[in-house]
């Protein structure tokens, strides 16, 4: 039940928070900056109005979330420094004496009160409504770009996963007392996973039984992400690994296990849009959805900068007929013609012709492949094929019985051949260079919210912590905004 969830905080020590907590404190800014009452509009169809017993203020849940994602902290650790540091009790509008919630309770808040709410938009929209109220948002460009994050579980077995967590409880334990490795439970040889989670169920038992470890940050921390590790196996009622997760490349010889986000920022670097999806998906099929996202939250937008993944035809077309401007390069291939043994083939512009490495000209030419939309037709040129037959350097050209001996180039769309044109011009040249700022945002997520690796299993886990992150960065972005243009 959510009843009086608005009730006044009459307890006699309050005006502590005047004392420790300052007014330039980022916790106390973020409460001042936004009205957190959009969060138990949103769920509060979710609780029982008239019911059962009073539940924790959705608001404060929502804000436990928040801190985690901000300080890059695990759900026992955010509990954890809930109890004693005051701007987080400040935050959650507690009194000073209040007990605070159990950890647990933040997996069913997720699992449960946030099912079906489109949190990463609602989030993203609140932020920039913001902006856009105080003013901070000039531009009418936005970058483009998707940034991986690996999977909690990696393409490892259930059994191995669990085995690395343990094995990190072990060491953070051995570099402040090496007479532990006398006290831990022999391991296991059985590959039962059940039988794995007993083992790092005993490996917990061990290091809270010596207290002058149990409270080390380096030990508790590690031994916090194994409670986690083993509560979501239990939570899950089966034991495999991140069924959702999906190969990526970032390079041709590079990849990774897990989950890609698709982000949109305008030039304030304020983050106007996001998509998450698995690992596989190409970045260019969602500039579109990234476009009109960034438009619903009240973005105007003229110009869309990203790299060379953005340039596919059908994003050049969409950008022609919503009157925007794509700063993003042509693939290679397509500025180069797509021809292939550059060096054996000449083209002979007074014949209109392609010359072979022999000296032998085409005889004819004529366009080949069906017309198709989203694909270039080739331009295929042919070779006398009784000269191919007995020329020197037929090895590797001609193929013995053959009846044909023929060159292919693509032939440039109109949609390419315009974009050439504007990716050649000092216009979009200069529009490029502000590409870097979504690489920092990007680094931002990564190495200070915990963005490199997922904290919980599932799509669904990797978009509340999106959500979660996202809105974090872009408050952040806003005060710091609001700062500069004071």
């Amino acid at each position: 039940m959510i009843s009086n969830q608005e009730s006044l905080n009459l307890s006699p020590y309050m005006a502590i928070f005047d004392i420790v907590v300052p007014k330039d404190n980022m916790l106390r800014q973020i409460n001042e900056l936004v009205d957190f009452s959009f969060v138990l509009e949103e769920l509060k169809h979710k609780y029982c109005l008239d019911n059962g017993r009073n539940a924790v203020p959705p608001i404060r849940m929502f804000k436990y979330l928040l801190l985690k994602s901000i300080f890059d902290l695990s759900d026992a650790d955010v509990v954890e420094r809930s109890k004693y540091d005051m701007s987080f009790k400040y935050f959650l509008d507690m009194a000073p004496e209040a007990s605070v919630i159990d950890p647990s309770s933040l997996t069913k808040f997720r699992r449960l009160r946030l099912q079906d709410v489109r949190l990463l938009d609602m989030l993203i929209q609140k932020t920039v409504e913001i902006a856009l109220e105080k003013e901070l948002i000039k531009s009418k460009s936005i970058i483009v770009d998707a940034t991986h994050t690996k999977a909690r579980y990696n393409q490892k077995s259930p059994k191995e996963f669990l085995m690395e967590k343990s094995r990190n409880v072990r060491k953070a334990a051995y570099q402040i007392d090496e007479s532990m490795k006398e006290k831990f439970p022999p391991k296991i040889t059985s590959n039962e996973v059940k039988d794995e989670l007993a083992y790092c169920e005993q490996v917990i038992s061990v290091i809270e039984k010596e207290a002058h470890l149990a409270q080390i940050p380096a030990v508790k921390e590690k031994v916090n992400v194994l409670k986690e590790v083993i509560e979501d196996y239990s939570e899950q009622l089966h034991f495999s690994a991140d069924s959702d997760a999906r190969v990526g490349h970032k390079t041709a010889d590079s990849s990774f296990f897990g989950y890609k986000t698709h982000i949109a920022m305008n030039d304030e670097r304020i983050i106007t849009a996001a998509v998450i999806t698995t690992g596989e998906q190409s970045d260019g099929k969602h500039l579109q959805e990234l476009i009109e996202k960034s438009q619903e939250t009240g973005m105007e937008i003229e110009t869309v900068i990203g790299d060379a993944a953005y340039s596919e035809k059908d994003n050049i077309r969409y950008s022609k007929i919503n009157n925007l401007e794509l700063v993003s390069k042509l693939n290679p291939q397509i500025t180069q013609g797509g021809r292939t043994k550059e060096e054996e083939f000449e083209f002979n512009k007074d014949a209109s012709m392609y010359v072979c490495k022999a000296g032998h000209l085409a005889t004819r030419t004529a366009r080949t492949s069906k017309k198709d939309v989203g694909k270039n037709q080739r331009q295929t040129y042919y070779f006398e094929i009784e000269k191919c037959k007995v020329c020197l350097f037929r090895e590797g050209c001609y193929t013995e019985g053959a009846k044909s001996k023929t060159y292919s180039v693509t032939i440039k769309s109109t949609e390419h051949t315009d974009q050439e044109t504007f990716q050649n011009s000092e216009k979009f040249k200069e529009k490029a260079k502000t590409r870097y700022k979504i690489e920092a945002k990007n680094s931002e997520l990564k190495h200070r919210h915990g963005y490199d690796v997922a904290s919980s299993k599932g799509l669904f886990g990797m978009q509340m912590q999106g959500a979660m992150a996202i809105f974090a960065v872009n408050l952040k972005r806003i005060m710091t905004l609001m700062k500069e243009s004071e």
